[in-house]
């Protein structure tokens, strides 16, 4: 089974209801089956994001208490690869992981708005990171 990996921007859209990819989210949830794979700057980044959301937070570790995502991602394992993807990018800590895990998972699939996935980011410094994206995702640069 092809394991599913999820980034920050569609945790936040899933649970904030006046985000706009949030009806995209919720299909994607709702079609993906269970857990999804993340790591833990990522449930951070999310948990930051939604703090202003009632039970926002709260709503972050329900999601992985449920099940439906996985911090599976151990950084003390892969220091040295995760290093070599925040030198090559100059990007943050979770998205350096998340490229990391589409390393780890080679038959993988991102589910993130951030078009860089797709356009940016290489794994294993030439291939391509199969990604879902909702229709006009953004890029950050």
């Amino acid at each position: 089974m092809r394991a599913v990996i999820v980034d920050t921007g569609p945790l936040v859209a899933f649970l904030n209801r006046r985000d706009r990819y949030h009806s995209w989210a919720v299909e994607q949830f709702g079609s993906l089956p269970p857990p999804l794979l993340t790591c833990e700057p990522v449930l951070s980044e999310t948990a930051y994001l939604v703090r202003d959301l009632h039970g926002g937070p709260e709503a972050v570790l329900e999601l992985v208490a449920r099940g439906v995502v996985s911090p599976t991602f151990r950084l003390l394992d892969e220091i040295a690869a995760v290093k070599t993807v925040v030198r090559r990018y100059g990007r943050g800590l979770a998205d350096a992981c998340l490229v990391r895990m589409s390393e780890i998972h080679s038959d993988c699939v991102l589910l993130t708005i951030d078009s860089e996935f797709r356009d940016v980011y290489r794994r294993h410094g030439r291939k391509s990171i199969p990604t879902r994206l909702p229709p006009k995702a953004r890029s950050r640069r």
